[in-house]
């Protein structure tokens, strides 16, 4: 029988319609008792998702590598450095580096055995105590959904720096909504793709700004002087003493915020097994080279003391960026505009970023029972459509962006998601350890793994640790903040609890869902190590590996083994 082909809009319509055939939901969610959690039907669920895994290895590293590169780096080193200086921040970003190498390691192990719908949260669920992964899904999902308006207003700001008609951003606000409503709109494969090339663009900049700022170091700028550690010294390498170094501290964790989108996107990458550990060895060069020696340039060419670095009018405002300082003291006057378009492209990748962890984190809690029954709804193109929908109409929100409100609004949201990250860090490794100590228990070997995290648990400890630290720093930070002596009570007050709201905010969650489903803790011998599983057969794969390793030639060998 000849077969007919189509129209095109019949196509389209139907890519929209359920995936019945893929749907692996099961309505067993709740084992007929609506105030009890079914584990067994949660974790089948995540696992046999019809999410299609249509992400490539290069779309992942890529991802791994520039995901979380943005304006936390570009500007908010800015602010950073002027609180705490050059030591200081060259200190935080090594040792939160340290901790998200920790973290990402941990998390890729878990990921290449269990590549499940809404991974760390479903990590949460399955490896600790389900009311858990309630509070860190919906907190995950929640700073994502506020971000994404954010982002868009940010973008309409920094067009703002060519174009200072503040009457158009209500048109920017609409046309980069447009944008990144219709990239998720074209499935994961899009997204990939999108973020494949925003992040080619930060990488490329920041690698850019090494060189050139190394040769302004050496040669000089304008005066063409060595410039070398000058301003270590005077005016010094920290300020603030150790409360700068603490508010440091909590100024480079937020700008890693974005590295666990590696963990989330093995759900949907073609194979988890052979990519992952790739993307995660990516992270230690991306710290090392995109933070860690950034900084340290940053560092030795703009003092602490420059008035520029506080003089944002926001915090996507690139004249108070230390990138654009440094050069334009150095006598170069294009950059600007320059560093202004890759703001703007960063701004639009984590905007681009935020409809994809949201809308994937609240179908996988729907899968679970854990969110609104509409939200599982998944197309057959494998977009969990209804949760896309949901995050692009809380966009819209973008739009207070010409009202009086404004700034009152937006700092409200960012405290609510402002320790999401950690929380989710900390999760991980937590997981992270469970998972390991259960795996033991149940007579598995380590042998048995899919792939090994080259610092095994106590890395997770270490990272586990960290993360607590970080905590106890915006706490004190945050209720003291540096140069609290000339503030007043109201601001002090209103100051903590921005700096501090979304701990109260995770308490909740969790203490809501335990008291209203009364989930049980999960206990190690309990602990469901089969269900979504890959590649059981790991002993023998990992022979074919090694016969087939030993016909590479030595670059191939060594390139391997860094990358």
């Amino acid at each position: 029988m000849k077969d007919v082909k189509r129209p095109l809009t019949a196509r389209v319509v139907d890519s929209f319609r359920r995936d019945t055939n893929g749907s692996a939901t099961r309505s067993s969610i709740g084992g007929g008792r609506k105030r009890s959690f079914d584990a067994e039907a949660a974790a089948h669920n995540t696992a046999a998702s019809p999410l299609l895994r249509r992400l490539k290895g290069r779309h992942l590293q890529m991802i791994a590598i520039g995901g979380s590169i943005g304006t936390g780096l570009f500007i908010g080193t800015g602010r950073a450095l002027a609180h705490g200086g050059p030591g200081s921040i060259l200190i935080a970003y090594s040792l939160i580096g340290v901790m998200m190498f920790c973290t990402v390691q941990a998390l890729g192990e878990m990921a290449v055995m269990f590549p499940v719908a809404g991974s760390f949260a479903a990590y949460a669920t399955r490896f600790i105590d389900p009311a858990l992964g309630f509070a860190i899904g919906w907190t995950y999902a929640m700073q994502w959904l506020v971000v994404l308006p954010l982002e868009i207003v940010a973008a309409s700001i920094t067009i703002n720096y060519w174009d200072p008609k503040i009457g158009l951003n209500a048109l920017w606000v609409a046309i980069f909504w447009l944008v990144i409503c219709c990239i998720n709109l074209f499935g994961v494969r899009a997204y990939g793709e999108a973020e494949f090339v925003f992040s080619s663009v930060k990488v490329t900049a920041v690698v850019a700004y090494i060189i050139l700022g190394s040769i302004i170091n050496i040669c000089g700028g304008s005066g063409a002087t060595y410039v070398g550690f000058k301003y270590w010294h005077h005016p010094g390498a920290f300020n603030q003493g150790f409360k700068g170094l603490c508010s440091t501290f909590v100024t480079a964790a937020f700008a890693f915020a974005g590295t666990e989108l590696v963990g989330l996107a093995a759900a949907e990458t073609q194979n988890p097994r052979k990519t992952l550990p790739a993307a995660t060895k990516q992270v230690f060069w991306r710290i090392t080279l995109f933070y860690v020696v950034s900084v340290l340039i940053i560092g030795t060419l703009v003092p602490y003391t420059n008035n520029r670095l506080l003089s944002g009018s926001s915090r996507y405002d690139a004249k108070a960026s230390p990138f654009v300082i440094s050069i334009e003291s150095a006598g170069i006057q294009i950059l600007p505009s320059v560093m202004n378009a890759v703001i703007l492209i960063s701004v639009l990748s984590v905007g681009n970023s935020s409809i994809y962890a949201s809308s994937r984190t609240l179908a996988a809690l729907a899968e679970q029972g854990q969110a609104p029954t509409m939200l599982k709804y998944i197309d057959r193109k494998g977009r969990p459509l209804m949760a896309i929908l949901a995050a692009s109409i809380l966009g819209l929100l973008a739009f207070l962006a010409a009202s009086s409100l404004q700034v009152d609004v937006f700092n409200w949201l960012i405290a609510l998601s402002g320790l999401s990250s950690i929380f989710t860090w900390s999760s991980i490794n937590a997981c992270h350890i469970r998972f390991r100590a259960a795996w033991k228990l149940q007579g598995f070997s380590l042998d048995d793994l899919g792939w090994r995290s080259p610092i095994g648990v106590w890395g997770s400890y270490i990272g586990l640790g960290m993360n607590i630290i970080i905590l106890i720093a915006q706490f004190w930070t945050g209720f003291s903040p540096v140069g609290w002596q000339s503030m007043s009570a109201a601001e002090l007050v209103n100051n903590f609890f921005q700096a501090y709201m979304a701990v109260p905010v995770v308490i909740m969650f969790y203490a809501v869902y335990k008291i209203w489903k009364r989930p049980k803790f999960v206990k190690l011998v309990d602990m469901d190590l089969f269900t979504g599983r890959r590649d059981l057969n790991v002993k023998m794969l990992v022979m074919q590996e090694r016969e087939e390793r030993k016909s590479w030639p030595r670059w191939k060998k060594l390139y391997k083994l860094l990358c």
